[in-house]
């Protein structure tokens, strides 16, 4: 006869840690993208890219970052499919954009403080992310 081996019942609750639990959740990711816009209103290459109104564009952020990194999919309800470049295709983003665009919230994402491994996984993406973005020569 063999010995019926039962799951331990707490194993359930050891889903692996999100990156948007590890950063704190929401507030992470709110004050992530205001500290990012805040380097917005001050660089007047970036601001050029951005509408007057910034602020539909804070939100939209923080929504599609925290659900990129595990939290809810508040921005995929609200906006539908992310669409990143489908999006950003009517801004002119050149080499020079990106690369502001990219040390700016690299700047913010070090300032933040988090888990070194998981700033970096953070920055790779943003490193890929706003070079997919790049759309004029």
């Amino acid at each position: 006869m063999t010995e019926t081996v039962h799951e331990d019942p707490e194993s359930v609750f050891d889903a692996p840690e999100t990156v948007f639990d590890a950063v704190g959740g929401m507030s992470f990711f709110d004050a992530l993208v205001d500290r990012f816009y805040a380097r917005v209103e001050l660089d007047a290459q970036l601001r050029a890219l951005y509408p007057a109104d910034l602020g539909p564009g804070r939100r939209a952020l923080a929504m599609f970052l925290a659900q990129y990194w595990g939290g809810p999919p508040d921005y995929s309800a609200e906006k539908g499919h992310p669409r990143l470049r489908q999006r950003h295709g009517g801004f002119a983003i050149d080499v020079a954009m990106r690369d502001a665009w990219y040390a700016a919230m690299a700047a913010v994402l070090q300032e933040a403080g988090i888990d070194a491994e998981i700033e970096a996984t953070m920055l790779d993406y943003f490193d890929r992310s706003a070079t997919w973005m790049i759309n004029r020569e």
